[in-house]
């Protein structure tokens, strides 16, 4: 990615402070999203970061990673996987439970949504802690299937989360970086 992309991608992240509680600044993707030369941009560029890995099936988690992750299996003519909320999914899941910055949560897919052996790239639209993320990557080895990376619009570099991922898998790619 060159320098004029990142200053356009950046340009559509609004920054709101203090939300969803004191100290925490939210980077919000939905200017970019809305804007239509942006958010193929941002999809052009993951997707070329990925190439080569031989990737089966794209999960997204819910929910902006759906839209990012839908939008690169498209490109890249692939399946794709939603990783829910807890209780969100009609058919059979598997769960796990994860720490968030502010919280917990669960996180499921169907219990038939993975082949074994496949590979997974596990997208999502910000990594911070990478709680979220490592629970996603624990669904797809719980279904034996294999982490094959993970990709993000946006990374906050001072929470960290590119460590914990990396135990799973070294493909940790990620446009932006706050």
């Amino acid at each position: 990615m060159g320098p004029d992309e990142e200053v356009a991608l950046k340009a559509k992240i609004r920054s709101i402070p203090d939300y969803p509680k004191p100290g925490i600044i939210f980077r919000d993707i939905t200017p970019l999203l809305k804007d239509r030369n942006t958010f193929s941009l941002c999809i052009d560029l993951l997707v070329d970061a990925v190439k080569g890995m031989g990737i089966n099936a794209i999960l997204g988690i819910e929910a902006r990673g759906f839209i990012i992750g839908s939008a690169m299996a498209y490109a890249m003519e692939l399946g794709f996987i939603p990783a829910r909320k807890k209780g969100k999914l009609p058919y059979k899941t598997i769960s796990r439970a994860y720490s968030l910055e502010y919280g917990s949560e669960t996180l499921e897919v169907h219990n038939d949504s993975l082949d074994n052996g496949e590979r997974v790239l596990i997208v999502d639209d910000l990594l911070a802690t990478g709680g979220t993320a490592s629970a996603a990557g624990s669904l797809v080895l719980d279904s034996k299937g294999i982490v094959a990376g993970y990709a993000f619009a946006i990374e906050l570099e001072g929470l960290k989360g590119r460590s914990l991922l990396q135990k799973s898998s070294n493909n940790v790619f990620s446009l932006l970086k706050y």
